[in-house]
């Protein structure tokens, strides 16, 4: 046991020792990319610069995230993290993912041993701020595609709009970036850029119900496509959609509003548990102390912990009602 949690330590330790390497090495191949180019003119150099500093850090990014690409690989996990980076709106390449999950774990189970001395604590640690990352990302996408969805029924009636003004469908789409906020803005014009060197409208449209995974959507590509099938007033249709989208909001949030209650009791039984702990630990450590520091209080604290978040996915489960 003592050699496995060595080999840990020691592999944790390593793993800190190449990020702050690599930060270094990064800085100053950066440096040398500077000195090498100060010859040139001021305008060559603008470009060149940029065009050298942009292969330098994507050269040193790889060479960071060395092992995790190797995961990545392995498990042909790239086009699966690179489409949820995406949805979330960020610039990540999934190995940097990889690489700030691994850097979580060894930082949570190092912090884990060194208060408790329990090894499966430090794991529990350790996956705890492995998840992290994934966690954030997970509810910037998720604020991401609310946000989509409440400028969506804005933006297809300016689409009908514009059209009814003389405007073609591609041009209407070019214009929401003009007319609109983020995230919706950014969408349409990468699905008007898309169409305009050459992808096909219908192409375009699928790539973008694939970015944004939300119903009305679909919707939307789907009438536009079948439209350019058969014909009618694609104007009408989206006017219709959009109130359509507008009554939904609507009743979502009457049935949120009714489940409140059932997610503000959720919460409450799923905290008391806890609250119950941290009181035992400050007025009786001693009983407390027998969870983390016995193996089997280490696997009735596990089980306990596990049960308590099945309980809690159960609770969101029941009272999370999809329109």
């Amino acid at each position: 046991m003592s050699f496995i949690i060595a080999m840990i330590a020691v592999w944790a330790a390593a793993m800190l020792a190449w990020f702050l390497v690599s930060k270094y090495v990064k800085s100053s191949d950066l440096d040398r990319i500077k000195a090498r180019l100060s010859g040139t003119s001021k305008s060559k150099k603008a470009k060149s610069g940029k065009a050298a500093g942009e292969a330098s850090v994507m050269q040193q990014e790889s060479t960071k995230n060395r092992l995790a690409q190797k995961i990545v690989d392995k498990y042909q996990l790239g086009p699966k993290i690179g489409e949820f980076l995406e949805q979330a709106g960020m610039r990540w390449a999934p190995a940097r993912l990889v690489h700030t999950c691994l850097l979580c774990f060894a930082g949570g189970f190092l912090l884990g041993w060194i208060l408790t001395s329990s090894l499966l604590v430090a794991v529990a640690g350790g996956a705890v701020a492995a998840g992290a990352p994934v966690l954030y990302i997970a509810r910037k996408r998720k604020s991401r595609l609310h946000r989509f969805e409440e400028l969506f029924p804005d933006a297809l009636e300016f689409v009908s709009r514009s059209m009814r003004a003389g405007h073609a469908f591609s041009v209407s789409l070019e214009m929401i970036h003009r007319e609109f906020q983020e995230p919706i803005a950014g969408e349409f014009r990468r699905a008007f850029e898309e169409s305009n060197l050459g992808l096909p409208i219908e192409i375009a449209l699928q790539k973008l119900a694939k970015r944004v995974p939300s119903l009305d959507v679909h919707f939307f590509v789907s009438a536009v496509l079948l439209q350019k099938r058969t014909g009618g007033n694609l104007a009408e249709i989206l006017d219709k959609l959009a109130y359509v989208i507008r009554e939904r909001f609507k009743l979502r949030g009457r049935i949120r509003a009714v489940s409140a209650h059932g997610k503000m009791t959720a919460t409450a039984l799923s905290a008391i548990p806890a609250a119950v702990a941290i009181l035992m630990f400050y007025t009786n450590p001693d009983y407390v102390k027998f969870f983390f520091k016995d193996d089997t209080g280490n696997i009735m604290l596990g089980a306990a912990v596990f049960l308590q978040l099945v309980g809690y996915l159960i609770m969101k489960k029941i009272v999370n009602i999809e329109v």
